[in-house]
């Protein structure tokens, strides 16, 4: 019998008339039942969390740092229980659902040493006029207070907990609202967060259908929302809040320019049949388009099929699985009509192609039209494009002919050509001899464009969760 999840408000497990099954993408099979915040109970919330960190702001960034490294260890407790919860609840592949544990691992313990230096600011020297002498300031960060977040399906508890782990971090409390499709390991990670010792209130999830965050988000009392999805819903959101902080991390298009003496070859075409069908394509930062030097075009094609034909397709929890199935069948219905809106518009199939209820072989074409989806949009599933050119300038105006600016990979051995690439390419990241998809959690990670605004990364994250202040000091007295 599956397991059921209640939803936690102040530090407790409610339950509801309103539940709900969490079905395997894979098999169909029950994964748990949850429990559906009541409209009321949610919107109470904000309350428990208001209170909550207005105490918690008193903490010492030490107890705070504790708490995080408590969280770590408790993650790694449960790594292989969060590992097969994550590959029943979106069908990621069990070695990619292992390192996504690892990942959350890391947003912890990385939180964990940013709490105790968060705070810092600086001393200004403020006598650059008549009459301010013997004057100076003091800025330092404080929390907003209560905080929201919303996180998408693909990546369940890292991206949960690159919410979580900066708001304990910076002292504020979070109103979490985890993927419709996958809340399960969010939930498990509250239970973890509770073991730790976090105080109740600090942390709320209310795993809560769709829009159906909108009432408890219209609160004043919640200063910031980090809103990790899709860039319609996004743009949405932020132009109905004009008076709260906002970070989107949306969509992307992430293309690679392949140059004529790539570091590695071997790599090169390895590493992006890797980033371009890990977890089927999706991610926001997967491979969709490469720019393949004409020189070396034909010979690279080769291998990367090659790659790409070696990537096993099939049920998720076996060892050795590459690619599981996409979300949901909607999800592989638009992928495949897209795929034939491509071919019908000229382009070559090169390899894959074929469906197997949510299972899509990873599929590689050439001679796309701009104007097609899989060139424009982003794709969101195991289709990648591959298409040569003659001049390294053109091959950057190719990659920035898209409304998306997430990363970005180029590889080559020319570091006038890898910096020409960073000052041109329009992305928040530019990834030298990698594909896109490379991320860890120091980084400042976000886009521009379509991409959204703001960074996550650990330390970026609690910056954007923190307000600057200043102390003016008159000694001049």
């Amino acid at each position: 019998m599956a397991k059921e999840y209640g939803y936690l408000v102040n530090g407790q497990w409610l339950k509801s008339e309103n539940k709900r099954e969490i079905l395997n993408p894979f098999n169909n099979e029950v994964v748990g039942v949850i429990n559906i915040p009541d409209l009321e109970k949610a919107k109470e919330c904000v309350d428990f969390a208001q209170k909550a960190a207005e105490k918690f702001k008193e903490v010492p960034s030490y107890e705070r740092s504790a708490i995080l490294k408590r969280i770590a260890d408790g993650i790694d407790e449960r790594k292989e229980e969060f590992a097969k919860t994550l590959v029943r609840e979106c069908g990621k592949p069990l070695k990619t659902a292992r390192l996504e544990v690892e990942r959350a691992k890391t947003s912890f313990s990385v939180a964990a040493e940013e709490a105790n230096r968060f705070s810092g600011g600086e001393l200004l020297p403020l006598d650059i006029i008549p009459g301010s002498e013997k004057r100076f300031g003091i800025s330092r960060r404080f929390p907003l207070g209560v905080v929201m977040g919303i996180s998408p399906f693909n990546f369940p508890l890292n991206l949960v907990a690159h919410k979580v782990a900066p708001a304990i971090a910076s002292a504020n409390a979070l109103i979490l609202k985890p993927a419709s499709q996958t809340p399960i390991s969010a939930l498990m990670l509250g239970e973890v967060a509770i073991k730790a010792g976090l105080p109740e209130g600090l942390l709320n999830i209310l795993p809560l259908p769709g829009g159906a965050i909108e009432p408890v988000a219209e609160d004043p009392r919640i200063k910031k929302i980090s809103f990790t999805g899709s860039d319609v819903v996004g743009w949405e959101l932020m132009s109905k809040h004009p008076k709260k902080k906002v970070t989107l991390e949306l969509g992307g298009n992430a293309a690679v320019i392949i140059d004529e003496d790539p570091p590695d070859f071997d790599f090169a075409a390895s590493r992006n049949a890797w980033g371009a069908f890990y977890q089927a394509g999706q991610s926001c930062i997967s491979v969709q388009r490469m720019y393949v030097h004409e020189k070396i075009f034909d010979k690279f094609l080769a291998k990367f099929i090659e790659e790409t034909k070696k990537l096993k397709l099939g049920d998720p929890m076996l060892e050795d699985t590459d690619l599981g199935p996409v979300i949901d069948d909607h999800s592989a219905d638009r992928i495949m009509k897209w795929v034939h809106e491509a071919i019908e518009k000229g382009a070559e199939l090169l390899t894959g192609g074929g469906r197997d209820g949510k299972l899509i072989e990873p599929t590689v074409l050439s001679n796309v039209t701009p104007d097609s989806n899989v060139s424009c949009s982003e794709v969101f599933g195991p289709v990648v494009q591959i298409e040569p050119y003659k001049d390294f300038d053109v091959a950057i105006e190719q990659v920035n002919n898209s409304r998306y600016g997430l990363q970005a990979g180029v590889f080559t051995k020319d570091m006038k050509k890898a910096f020409k690439a960073y000052n041109a390419i329009e992305a928040g990241g530019v990834v030298i001899n990698d594909c896109p998809s490379f991320r860890v959690e120091n980084m400042p990670y976000g886009g521009i464009k379509d991409s959204g605004v703001g960074r996550e990364g650990i330390k970026y994250a609690i910056e954007d969760m923190t307000e600057l202040k200043l102390m003016v000091i008159n000694l001049d007295y």
